[in-house]
C-alpha cells in the first residue's frame, strides 16, 4: 500500500507542476514584463507548490499548524478555480480561432486576385501591446471569478451542514419501530483543518435531528490518535437512544486503522468490524451490520460474509459500509439498506462531474440495487481544498418506515 501512495504522490506532483507552469505563463509571463514582479510572483507559486507536500510530511509526525494548513489549502483551491476559468478561456479562444479560420477562405474568395493561390492574410492583429492587454483582462477576470468561487466554496464547507431528511421503507421493520431515526455522519476528515470548533458545530446539528441512533460511515480522521484524539473526543457529545456506531473508511486505514480501532470505544463508538448487532428489544428489533472499508491496492478488510454469518435474512437490516460498492452481493444477502459515503458527491467542480461519471446514480443520494436501498452521503467534511461547490455537506436523517 505504501508504494502505491508514493506513486500517486509523485504523479500528483508532476501534474500540479505542469498546472503551475500554465498558471505562471497565463498570470505572470503574459501579463507583465517587469522582471521583479515576475520573480516575486513565481516565488509565491513555487512556495505554494512545495507547501502541501511539506505540510503532509510535517503531519506524519504530528499535525501541522491549523492556520498555516488552512491558508495553504485555500490558496490551492483559489489556484484550482482560477485554472478552470483560464482553461475555459482557452476553449473559447480555440473555438473562435476555428470559426475565423473557416471564414477566412470564403471572405478571400469574394476579393478579385491576380493569383488565386496567394495566401490570405490572417485577420488577427499581431500587436504585442494588444495581446498583453487581453492577457491582463483575462487574468483579472479569472482571478475575480476564481476568487468569488473560492469564497463561496469555503463558506459552504465551513458553515453547518444542511440536514437531509430521507424516509426509507425498510422491509421487515417491526411496526413498533415505525419512524425509527438514524442520523448518518460520513467523511468528517478530522485533521489539520477540521478540529474541535467544526466538530462542536457538527454535534449540534446531529443532535438537533433527534436521532434514535447515530451511524458514522468512515473517513473519520486524517492523522494519528496521538495528534487527533482530543478533537475526536468532542463526538462523545452525540446524543441518541441507541448510541453511536462506526465502520472504517479508506482514510482511517491511511491514518493507521489498527491504532484507531481500539481507542474509538473510549469516545463512545461501537465499532462494527465485519459483524452485526441487534438494535431494539423483544418488542421489535432489526440487525445493524458494519464492514471494514472495501479498499483497493491492499487497504481495507471488507468481509460481508463474516458480517452476515448466521443472520436471519427475513429480518430488517441496515449495513454500514464506507464505499458504495459490492451492492450486487449486498442485495443477494437481502439487506434492506446500505449507508455509505466516500464520494463527497464530488465536493467541487470538476470532481462533481467526475464523481457522477464514475459512480453514476450511486454518487450521491438515494438509489436502489435489486431489493436493497443505498443512501450515499455527500459527507460532512472535506479533503484538500476546504471548499464545497455543487455538493454541499450534509447530515443525513433517515426515517425508517414499515414496508
Amino acid at each position: 500500500m505504501e508504494w502505491f501512495r508514493i506513486v500517486i504522490a509523485l504523479v500528483a506532483l508532476v501534474l500540479f507542476g505542469a498546472l503551475n507552469w500554465f498558471l505562471f505563463k497565463r498570470l505572470i509571463l503574459d501579463v507583465t514584463s517587469n522582471p521583479w514582479v515576475k520573480r516575486g510572483l513565481a516565488l509565491v507559486l513555487l512556495l505554494t507548490y512545495a507547501a502541501v507536500p511539506l505540510l503532509r510530511a510535517w503531519g506524519s509526525s504530528g499535525q501541522p499548524p491549523a492556520t498555516a494548513s488552512l491558508v495553504v489549502l485555500v490558496f490551492w483551491g483559489l489556484l484550482l478555480n482560477v485554472l478552470l476559468v483560464l482553461v475555459a478561456f482557452e476553449g473559447v479562444k480555440w473555438w473562435l480561432n476555428r470559426r475565423v479560420a473557416r471564414a477566412a477562405p470564403s471572405v478571400a474568395s469574394g476579393v478579385p486576385s491576380l493569383d488565386s493561390m496567394a495566401p490570405v492574410p490572417s485577420p488577427t492583429i499581431d500587436d504585442p501591446e494588444r495581446r498583453r492587454f487581453l492577457a491582463r483582462v483575462g487574468a483579472a477576470t479569472a482571478l475575480g471569478v476564481g476568487g468569488g468561487l473560492t469564497t463561496f466554496g469555503v463558506y459552504k464547507a465551513m458553515t453547518p451542514p444542511e440536514i437531509t431528511e430521507v424516509p426509507i421503507k425498510l422491509p421487515g421493520l417491526p411496526k413498533s419501530l415505525e419512524g425509527f431515526t438514524i442520523v448518518q455522519l460520513s467523511d468528517i476528515h478530522v485533521g489539520a483543518v477540521i478540529q474541535e470548533k467544526f466538530l462542536e458545530m457538527l454535534v449540534t446539528e446531529a443532535n438537533r435531528a433527534k436521532p434514535d441512533l447515530v451511524a458514522i460511515t468512515g473517513d473519520l480522521v486524517d492523522g494519528s490518535p496521538a495528534s487527533l484524539g482530543r478533537y475526536v473526543a468532542t463526538l462523545r457529545r452525540l446524543s441518541s437512544k441507541h448510541g453511536t456506531y462506526f465502520c472504517s473508511g479508506n482514510h482511517d486505514y491511511y491514518s493507521g486503522w489498527e491504532r484507531w480501532a481500539p481507542v474509538l470505544p473510549d469516545f463512545g463508538f461501537t465499532v462494527l468490524r465485519n459483524r452485526a448487532v441487534t438494535i431494539g428489544d423483544a418488542g421489535g428489533s432489526f440487525d445493524l451490520l458494519g464492514v471494514d472499508d472495501w479498499g483497493r491496492f491492499g487497504a481495507g478488510d471488507y468481509d460481508l460474509e463474516a458480517a452476515t454469518a448466521n443472520r436471519d435474512p427475513s429480518r430488517a437490516s441496515v449495513l454500514l459500509a464506507h464505499q458504495p460498492s459490492n451492492l450486487e452481493a449486498v442485495s443477494a444477502k437481502n439487506i434492506g439498506l446500505q449507508l455509505s459515503g466516500h464520494t463527497h458527491g464530488g465536493q467541487l467542480f470538476p470532481g462533481t462531474l467526475i464523481g457522477a461519471l464514475m459512480w453514476q446514480e450511486r454518487n450521491t443520494g438515494l438509489s436502489k440495487q435489486g431489493n436493497s436501498w443505498l443512501y450515499t452521503s455527500r459527507g460532512c467534511g472535506f479533503v484538500s481544498p476546504p471548499m464545497r461547490i455543487g455538493a454541499p455537506p450534509e447530515v443525513v436523517k433517515l426515517v425508517l418506515t414499515t414496508g
